[in-house]
């Protein structure tokens, strides 16, 4: 009897187990160990089908000294089929950063974010599938981005500049085929007393022909002035931005090789 029962908690701890290693293998752990993950996959993700997924990889120092220009870099390119990929910040007050759509350029993006706090950085991709793959890295930070009025704020000439364009691509060496895009705008969140929410709503890329390269669309925590990164993908010759903010603002620009 005393080997039965031996034989039986043996049994059992290697059930537990082998449930630990299914959960875990289902991709619904926490990698980040965030208190907030629930809220997210319900808020965000609208509780859909989901797994997290080291082939969505956003890049992120671990300590960012400047929490109103924190460098994030999304890429999704490992997986095939990506529809759409959004981006947020678990313990920002406003958890939505930006949301974009791949359509003849890879699944990859660059630009900074505002964050509040220290914070799980995460982006999920939605496959063909329907199912979000979703990745992140904790960032670091002495906190208050998001409620730190802008520099533009400071400034007179913004309003003059407001929109104002520049870009920049690279056909050669290790950066051939990215593309570069900075626009003038205060990205105000709305949440200093005083200052309304404004801020860019979205930006559609496109080659000369018209042919969509991606659409991105931009909440309230990207930075200032805020600077896009995207490859350009098989397609060559100049790249057309066009783009509005939440009051309507609109701006063209075009951006040769």
């Amino acid at each position: 009897m005393k080997f039965q029962r031996t034989l039986s908690v043996s049994a059992f701890c290697a059930l537990l187990a082998a449930m630990s290693l299914a959960v875990a293998q289902t991709g619904r752990v926490d990698p980040l160990d965030s208190a907030r993950w629930g809220d997210m996959h319900k808020s965000v993700l609208a509780d859909a089908p989901f797994e997290f997924d080291d082939r969505v990889r956003v890049v992120a120092p671990a300590t960012a000294e400047n929490p109103m220009q924190v460098p994030i870099t999304v890429d999704a390119t490992a997986l095939s089929g990506v529809q759409e990929v959004i981006v947020f910040a678990d313990f920002n007050p406003i958890v939505r950063v930006l949301r974009f759509f791949p359509q003849e350029a890879p699944a990859q993006l660059g630009f900074r974010v505002k964050l509040q706090q220290s914070t799980p950085v995460r982006a999920a991709a939605r496959t063909a599938d329907g199912r979000w793959h979703v990745g992140g890295t904790w960032v670091n930070t002495v906190g208050g981005g998001c409620t730190a009025p802008s520099a533009a704020a400071a400034s007179t000439e913004w309003q003059r500049r407001l929109n104002e364009v520049s870009g920049r691509q690279w056909t050669e060496g290790p950066n051939a085929g990215r593309l570069r895009l900075r626009i003038v705008h205060p990205m105000d969140t709305g949440l200093v007393a005083g200052t309304p929410a404004f801020h860019l709503e979205e930006i559609n890329f496109t080659d000369a022909a018209g042919r969509p390269l991606m659409r991105v669309e931009t909440f309230e925590p990207v930075s200032e002035n805020p600077v896009f990164t995207l490859q350009r993908g098989a397609l060559a010759g100049p790249v057309d931005a066009r783009g509005r903010d939440n009051n309507g603002n609109a701006f063209t620009a075009r951006i040769a090789p």
